[in-house]
């Protein structure tokens, strides 16, 4: 199985909270995991407000952010093209979220991957209108 995970989801391998679970069964199913250029520095980005909020020290978030770097060596990074670009400016228009939420979606529908995985509700509302198979990990309010 061809999959792609968006920052938000991929997030929970490291930060334990809900869906961590089910996203590490997720994971062991997949044949193949692509991720977008842009989810290096947002899952960093993540890490390191956990560290400014004292949720984890900076012990740990060493720890994670080496494990994260190791990990990504695994992945296919699928790169932002001026055809990914323009499926994202798409998605603006017919959807609402975040510009590199669209991002992330334009990569799995490049990709043709076989399930999306997200944990951000406009972002996988987004993947579902655009036709992807998906997998939400969120909690729905």
């Amino acid at each position: 199985m061809r999959l792609v995970i968006d920052s938000s989801a991929f997030a929970k391998r490291y930060l334990r909270e809900f869906g961590t679970d089910q996203l590490n069964d997720v994971l062991s199913m997949a044949s193949e995991l692509g991720v977008s250029i842009i989810l290096v520095p947002e899952v960093i980005s993540a890490m390191n407000r956990q560290v400014r909020e004292s949720k984890i020290s900076k012990a740990d978030y060493r720890y994670i952010k080496q494990q994260f770097l190791l990990d990504i060596n695994d992945t296919v990074i699928l790169q932002t093209t001026p055809e990914s670009i323009a499926k994202a400016i798409q998605l603006l228009e017919y959807n609402t979220l975040r510009a590199m939420d669209a991002l992330h979606v334009s990569s799995a529908l490049l990709w043709q991957a076989d399930l999306f995985v997200t944990a951000d509700k406009r972002q996988w509302l987004a993947a579902e209108n655009a036709g992807l198979e998906t997998l939400f990990l969120g909690v729905l309010t």
